[in-house]
């Protein structure tokens, strides 16, 4: 064995130890997470949020009417605030968070935060580490596509928590989910370092694949938006018609931001995202062409990402119509985000194409 060819694979194993290294802090996130919505669930602020109600006032103004410490009731009266979310929504306040309030709920979600920091840190490492060893893009199989999209999920959770976003409660789904990709990548996925076929080395490599991981971890963002909003969305329902939430509801979906916040984050997120994943699919044809000399021929990728598109395209237009938003809108967000897994998992698994390259 050359030197060369040791030096690759002594980084191929630096890469595992560091993927593997990145899942035990990962999961110490996913733990600490857990207790900060296990001491924001005893917080009196966590308990009586679930008991507001919003009531329509009168001249352009709304009464919120909540539950205060001495056991009574005060109404808050704030201007009426029209928003393009759903249709019929209430002008609700955001839950107080994963932590409800409290000191200790607050303190395990910093220390979730900074333990997610540096467990994206660890699995970039370990990304940098597979691409050296390999000498080229990062991405040439499903094993090293799902590093990267889980490392790019996070940084993409990051840069919004920097940016002051409210989405913190979002970290302990996100950590679950990243932790089930890297589980995935690490058995059923695993590949080892290999170089492409020749007709994929292209600068094209770099440009179609990274932008399609950008989109897909965006779009995985945007579909943990719209699913929690479904749920808040219902639990505020329940409360505006009288009802009596469950006691998960009012533990849980009572410290999420409002209905009208997860509508509409979810809907920037993917309206931003949209443009680069048309970008996506014009890369990709026109690497198809210097490759294949072809730029379209209905591979199964190419249509299931067309599909994709069409999805998108759709949603972000029902979303912008009057008649179409809310709930309904919602549904075709997550019906195309589950194309675009399709696309992801099932043609790479279970459809034979041009895109099925390198086992997996």
């Amino acid at each position: 064995m050359n030197l060369a060819a040791a030096t690759n694979e002594n980084l191929a194993h630096t890469s595992n130890v560091l993927i593997y290294s990145s899942m035990a802090v990962y999961t110490l996130a996913f733990f600490a997470h857990i207790a900060e919505w296990v001491f924001g669930s005893r917080s009196k602020v966590g308990r009586t949020a679930a008991e507001l109600t919003a009531e329509q006032g009168s001249a352009g103004t709304v009464k919120v009417q909540v539950a205060t410490q001495g056991g009574g009731t005060a109404v808050l009266e704030k201007p009426k605030v029209i928003t393009r979310s759903a249709t019929g929504s209430r002008d609700v306040p955001d839950g107080p968070g994963a932590a409800g309030g409290t000191f200790k709920g607050d303190l395990y979600g910093r220390m979730a935060v900074s333990l997610t920091v540096l467990a994206f840190l660890v699995e970039a490492g370990g990304v940098v580490a597979r691409a050296l060893s390999v000498q080229r893009a990062p991405w040439g199989n499903m094993y090293e596509f799902s590093i990267t999209f889980s490392t790019v999920a996070v940084g993409a959770y990051l840069i919004l928590l920097a940016l002051k976003k409210n989405v913190r409660w979002m970290g302990l789904i996100l950590v679950t989910a990243i932790l089930l990709d890297l589980g995935l990548a690490t058995t059923v996925l695993y590949t080892s370092s290999d170089q492409l076929v020749p007709a994929l080395h292209s600068y094209w490599l770099w440009i179609h694949v990274s932008t399609a991981i950008i989109c897909g971890a965006v779009f995985f963002i945007g579909g943990i938006g719209t699913l929690i909003y479904l749920f808040r969305d219902s639990y505020e329902n329940k409360i505006a018609n009288g009802g009596e939430p469950g006691s998960f509801a009012q533990s849980v979906l009572s410290r999420m931001p409002s209905a009208s916040s997860l509508d509409k984050f979810s809907y920037r997120v993917n309206a931003a995202v949209f443009p680069l994943w048309t970008f996506t699919i014009i890369a990709g044809a026109i690497w198809a062409g210097d490759a294949w000399g072809r730029y379209w021929g209905w591979d199964p990728k190419e249509v299931w990402s067309f599909i994709t598109w069409v999805a998108y395209a759709a949603y972000l237009h029902a979303r912008a119509t009057a008649g179409w938003k809310g709930r309904k809108a919602a549904y075709l967000a997550l019906i195309a985000f589950g194309c675009w897994i399709f696309n992801y998992y099932g043609v790479n698994i279970f459809v034979t194409g041009k895109h099925s390259y390198a086992g997996v």
